[in-house]
């Protein structure tokens, strides 16, 4: 079982619903591997504490030209969609972070003055907390692109019980690669006007994606009851209420788990 963690937007509990979903999984005798997905910002570590064994780069396929053999012919510029190569009268320009990597300008390429080369754009932390095997993407500053991180921390799992997929927040496409293959999405919300537009938006790209999901509510107790509303009115089912507890909060500041506190 494969159970992605989202949110339409940052600070809602999405890391917190995540490891401690891990920690009593795995408490009950499950094998559990939770996924860090969100390779800008990282932070699932902090709760976690996993002692860390492995340490690799994450490379993308990036092409390169050879001036050789190049005739500018502009081939290669026409089959790119990203604008990431450009042909000029002396010289052809590869714009490395544009780049998907399709490897369309090699294949449209007639002299073969183009191959693909490896570039860093990340690490891969591998270890374990405890039982649970820990995997956790870093991308490098600078880089445009998170998806090929993530596919990175997605091909690092093993066949456990249950892995847990922290995903970026939002709704663009880190996300959507975050949840693609996953059996089941739960998305945390919070119960303000910004949560509820937010959550909105989490409900229509899981149901254009044709997942199987359900909402967690953080600081429950704390809205005017917008969030529930929607749910009832749309079918939404609620897994969880997690209250608004200053216990909870400090114990999230002290990089706590709160099912152990």
């Amino acid at each position: 079982m494969r159970i992605a963690i989202a949110s339409g937007k940052g600070g809602t509990g999405k890391t917190t619903v995540a490891t401690n979903l891990a920690l009593m999984a795995s408490q009950e005798g499950r094998t559990v591997a939770y996924l860090d997905c969100d390779v800008e910002e990282p932070n699932g570590h902090i709760f976690l504490k996993p002692v860390i064994d492995d340490e690799r780069p994450i490379e993308r396929l990036i092409p390169e030209v050879d001036p050789a053999l190049c005739t500018h012919c502009g081939r290669c510029a026409q089959a790119c969609r990203y604008g990431a190569i450009a042909s000029l009268p002396k010289q052809t320009l590869v714009f490395a972070e544009l780049c998907h990597s399709c490897g369309g300008c090699m294949l449209a390429c007639p002299v073969k003055a183009i191959r693909e080369a490896p570039r860093p754009i990340g690490a891969l932390r591998l270890g374990r907390s405890g039982d649970i095997r820990f995997v956790e993407g870093v991308r490098n500053v600078g880089e445009a692109m998170s998806p090929p991180a993530i596919r990175a921390v997605k091909s690092a799992a093993s066949a456990e019980d249950l892995t847990i997929l922290d995903a970026p927040p939002g709704t663009s496409c880190p996300v959507i690669e975050t949840l693609r293959g996953c059996d089941r999405v739960i998305l945390v919300t919070e119960p303000t006007p910004f949560g509820l537009n937010d959550l909105k938006l989490a409900v229509e790209m899981v149901r254009a994606m044709k997942a199987s999901f359900a909402v967690v509510i953080n600081r429950a107790d704390a809205g005017d009851g917008q969030v529930r509303a929607y749910c009832d009115r749309n079918r939404v089912g609620v897994l969880a209420e997690i209250p608004d507890d200053r216990a909870v909060a400090e114990t999230y500041s002290r990089g706590q788990m709160i099912c152990e506190a």
